[in-house]
């Protein structure tokens, strides 16, 4: 046995050798050596395993000693090969830029607001080097932090003044505690809402160090009902827009303008607060930040990296005596934003106040909301010859009926390609059960034993090594949304689906 342990090179052996040292130059030698030293332990516990294999030692079962150390040299030759799929799936927990084909505009596990190159670049000339973060440089002296940033929103929706954190949920819990502390919080119960990660109205008003008092039923709340539970333990009124539900049927709730005169603070918690119009991008209308100022509300608070399509941040709007108690907050230094926020924030910003038309085209969420669905149809379409074009199927490619003449349909293997129309979502918590007229690719199993094949297939294109693709499975086929799918990445999904198509395929090409 002390043979196996000998034919186990050092640590030293293998970093030299250019496979390893190639690996080092790309992950990191450090990554290296914590994935080598593992396999190299593996081996060993293997060796010390097989010390009390008599039948090994004597010859007697199945397996000789000389076999056993054939076998054994295989595995210390496949170490360095080892090593490098250790690395690589290691990655797949890694931040990695991944395809979004689901179709949802402000995809909450993908990053919500994606942002585009050139605002990035915008950003980036700002954060090179130093900034004036919290420096006046007309004074010459500290300045507030990002206090520019803040007279940008107070300019661009009304508001008197503004503060940024780094979420709304951050924004809520801390005009909580800097208002309401010790007093009652009066809330609809029609409103009192959960969002992802259990995140719930009731519970952070008791962090904020608030007392709930609800009023009204879950279907109608009357503007009685909200003067009836108004006293001296009241801090203020709180108003949750429903972002992410809606109710419909036998139901009543108060307008903010009609709360604003009650003698207590009104806060309005937006959600996902929105600066353009978006019936001019063929959406239903939804309350904008400015129109919220508007209605008179003390305070409001929204997201910045939904609607809007920016970083993710908490803005707060309104009353300049509110701002300045929230400003003033112990917890306010615990949850302010850093110079990268900041620096795209405000680059974002700067689109706005260039036009909502500008906006619209600059700012990738909007510009993806309002897409036409013809020109999401043509990108289908090539989406579906790319593919062909990477498996290597010129020739299996067949147009089907439809209005416009751009509904494509072939067979990949076993596997059918079919463009079509679809709804798509703008998603994190935004405009709920609002859909949007699209296009998408779906991919379905025409061969034997369909069962499980369109998982299969959302599973091979999430853990493709060169771009992971995110798609969604509806009735035992894949969708390839095309809203959230970029011209400039097309190639890169039509290889990585060509990969899964030939690797989920079990029965060839089709005749």
């Amino acid at each position: 046995m002390q043979e196996l342990y000998r034919m186990i090179p050092g640590v030293d052996f293998f970093m030299g050798t250019p496979g390893m040292q190639e690996l080092a130059g790309r992950y990191g030698r450090g990554p290296v050596l914590e994935k080598l030293r593992r396999e190299l332990e593996k081996l060993r516990r293997e060796a010390a395993a097989l010390t009390g294999r008599k039948e090994i030692l004597t010859g007697e079962g199945e397996e000789s000693f000389p076999r056993l150390r054939e076998q054994f040299e295989k595995a210390v030759r496949a170490v360095p090969d080892r090593v490098e799929e250790s690395l690589r799936e290691g990655e797949q927990g890694r931040l990695r830029r991944v395809i979004n084909a689901t179709g949802t505009v402000l995809h909450t596990n993908l990053g919500r607001a994606p942002l585009s190159e050139e605002l990035l670049k915008k950003a980036a000339e700002k954060l090179t080097g130093y900034l004036n973060l919290e420096y006046d440089l007309e004074e010459g002296r500290r300045g507030e932090r990002c206090g520019y940033l803040e007279k940008q929103l107070a300019r661009l929706t009304g508001a008197q003044s503004a503060v940024v954190v780094n979420n709304n949920a951050a924004a809520v819990l801390l005009t909580l505690s800097a208002l309401a502390a010790g007093k009652e919080v009066v809330v609809s119960r029609g409103e009192l809402v959960e969002i992802g990660g259990k995140f719930r109205i009731p519970d952070v008003i008791t962090q904020g160090g608030a007392v709930l008092r609800e009023v009204g039923t879950t279907n109608k709340t009357r503007l009685e009902d909200y003067q009836n539970a108004l006293g001296e333990e009241t801090g203020l009124v709180l108003k949750v827009h429903a972002s992410n539900f809606s109710m419909q049927g036998f139901t009543q709730s108060v307008p903010a303008k009609e709360l604003t005169g009650l003698g207590v603070p009104l806060v309005w918690d937006l959600g996902s607060g929105v600066l353009a119009d978006l019936e001019k991008l063929g959406l239903r209308h939804e309350i904008t930040v400015r129109e919220a100022v508007a209605s008179g509300a003390d305070l409001i608070c929204f997201s910045g990296d939904k609607l809007l399509g920016g970083p993710q941040a908490g803005i707060i709007l309104g009353k300049k005596e509110l701002t300045d108690r929230i400003r003033r907050h112990p917890l306010m230094r615990a949850v302010r934003i850093g110079k990268l926020t900041a620096a795209l924030l405000e680059t974002v910003l700067e689109e706005y106040e260039r036009g909502e038309e500008n906006a619209a085209s600059k700012i990738p969420a909007l510009r993806l909301l309002g897409e036409e669905a013809g020109e999401l149809r043509r990108r289908a379409k090539r989406l579906a010859a790319l593919t062909v074009k990477a498996a290597g199927n010129e020739g299996k490619w067949k147009q089907t009926e439809e209005k416009d003449g751009e509904g494509f349909c072939c067979r990949i293997g076993n596997w059918q390609l079919e463009t079509g129309p679809c709804l798509s979502l703008a998603g994190g918590g935004a405009l709920p059960e609002q859909t949007v007229e699209g296009a998408a690719l779906t991919v379905s199993w025409m061969g034997p034993h369909p069962g499980g094949a369109a998982g299969r297939l959302q599973e091979e294109l999430r853990k493709n090594r060169n771009m992971p693709v995110i798609a969604c499975v509806e009735k035992n086929r894949v969708r390839l949304d095309l809203r959230t799918v970029t011209e400039e990445e097309l190639p890169l999904l039509a290889e990585a689906l060509a990969a899964a198509l030939s690797e989920t395929d079990e029965g060839g090409d089709a005749p």
